[in-house]
């Protein structure tokens, strides 16, 4: 199953930020710690020029650290560009996004001359919740379903900077199947948009080549299986997923695994590094 997911609204976003982008500073852009270049959105590098950005690596506490920091080292060598790592509902980490914002436009944000940031990001990577964070109170919608935000917003932190929140965006053709595979893992994909048993299995083989003492211990495993299909039969059998006749509900244990992958029950884990062939 070929995955295509693309919110109607998302194209009305596009639209709202190529608007908005020639009165912003510097722009923010919220990923997901555990796939940066999955989770980014190809149109953005094009629609900022060259505005500085802040790549802000969201959920940390799910990813690799490891791996996190190379991501850090490797966005942090373009023109322009920082990276930070952060739990976006913590307020000390959160903070530090101001403090980088003033680094790197630092004739603004001073009396008289408001910073103007721009807050971007594809659905579920946490924009909401640092928006929230950074505001002190609830200013934007926060859910565990991707495609909360449907509005802009400006959000006066009342610092000397000024945010701009638009709704998430996703590249309207996902053509790297396995980036899209990626996103589906980590929950960026509308459950209509997916097939769980065949993302589940693409989870776990690369967990298998990746991250197999963590599955072990995990699931209680002495020894890994040899297929992406046998792994999923054994978690649902060591975890009751089982149907008539005592055969293994596949989807009750991909959807499982998933579930147990999204909130770092398995582990601290990274679905890509940089250099890869993504």
């Amino acid at each position: 199953m070929k995955i295509e997911w693309y919110p109607g609204h998302m194209a009305k976003a596009k639209r709202q930020i190529a608007e908005v982008m020639p009165k912003i500073d510097v722009v923010i852009e919220v990923l997901d710690a555990r796939l940066p270049n999955s989770s980014a959105n190809p149109m953005l590098e094009k629609l900022r020029g060259n505005k500085p950005c802040i790549k802000v690596l969201n959920k940390s506490d799910l990813a690799d650290p490891d791996v996190t920091d190379a991501w850090v080292e490797f966005f942090d060598q373009m023109e322009g560009v920082k990276a930070i790592p952060i739990e976006a509902n913590k307020r000390s980490a959160a903070g530090q996004v101001p403090k980088l914002c003033r680094r790197l436009v630092p004739h603004r944000g001073v009396p008289g001359k408001t910073l103007r940031a721009m807050v971007v990001g594809i659905p579920n990577v946490g924009k909401s919740t640092l928006i929230n964070t950074l505001a002190g109170k609830k200013m934007a919608r926060v859910g565990d379903k991707p495609a909360i935000t449907t509005c802009p917003q400006q959000i006066d932190l009342r610092n000397g900077i000024h945010l701009a929140d638009t709704p998430g965006l996703l590249w309207p053709d996902i053509r790297n199947q396995n980036g899209a595979y990626r996103l589906a893992a980590s929950g960026a994909i509308g459950e209509g948009g997916m097939d769980y048993v065949e993302v589940a299995l693409f989870a776990a083989d690369y967990l298998m080549s990746r991250y197999s003492k963590s599955l072990a211990a995990r699931y209680k495993l002495t020894e890994i299986p040899e297929s992406a299909s046998l792994l999923i039969e054994q978690i649902g059998r060591k975890r009751g997923c089982l149907i008539a006749g005592g055969h293994i509900d596949l989807q009750r244990a991909s959807e499982l695994l998933l579930r147990e992958l999204r909130s770092g029950l398995i582990g601290r884990v990274s679905l890509e590094t940089p250099g890869e062939d993504l």
